[in-house]
């Protein structure tokens, strides 16, 4: 079973770094950082890069696509080797994934035309405008496609993903491995729960 997480510039790397270490651990994975052009890739926030060995044109056929978001996703959205590349390896995926912005990608492809999806709640209004059908969920399974919300949540689905990819005894093997074990010391996680003016404070940041 072979796992493709595409990196590009000013990703946000837990993004792409929560997915890797759940389906790392799946018996059997072959999990590829891939790129259209293989090097390192500096996240939004500078002081940490990932690596991508493979180029696409090696993995043009993989089980599971991860998309990360980012401030890189515009450019991503904007680049027809990495879209051309995502549309055909959508084709014969069984599942095609993204993580927080990165469902603005798999939108920009045509990939979410009438499908509910979710993304960084901020960008939920852009998800709109691909023909999706935004929702605040945190995880959403519709079809072959699979979306998360804010950069965390990827972890949430990749060990959902893993229950489908082999079972639920692997799944929950891996999630006590990672001891993936949120108790978070504030209840302020979702613009449903989070105090007002720090909802809108980060709303006025935003750059949708």
């Amino acid at each position: 079973m072979q796992i493709a997480i595409l990196l590009f510039e000013r990703l946000t790397a837990l993004d792409a770094v929560g997915p890797y270490e759940v389906f790392r651990s799946i018996p059997g994975a072959d999990v590829r950082c891939v790129a259209s052009v293989p090097g390192t890739f500096h996240t939004e926030h500078r002081g940490l890069a990932l690596v991508a060995e493979t180029p696409l044109s090696e993995v043009p056929n993989p089980d599971v696509i991860v998309v990360p978001g980012g401030y890189g996703e515009v450019d991503v959205r904007n680049d027809p080797t990495t879209i051309a590349w995502l549309l055909a390896a959508h084709e014969t995926s069984t599942w095609t994934t993204s993580v927080c912005t990165g469902s603005l990608v798999l939108g920009a492809a045509g990939l979410l035309q009438s499908h509910r999806a979710t993304s960084h709640w901020t960008a939920l209004d852009v998800l709109r405008e691909f023909g999706a059908e935004p929702t605040l969920e945190r995880v959403v399974f519709d079809g072959k496609i699979v979306t998360a919300a804010g950069v965390s949540s990827g972890i949430d689905m990749a060990l959902a993903l893993t229950e489908r990819l082999a079972d639920r005894t692997t799944a929950e093997t891996i999630q006590l491995a990672i001891e993936y074990d949120p108790q978070p010391p504030f209840d302020a996680g979702s613009p449903a729960k989070a105090p007002p003016a720090i909802v809108e404070h980060l709303r006025a940041q935003s750059r949708f």
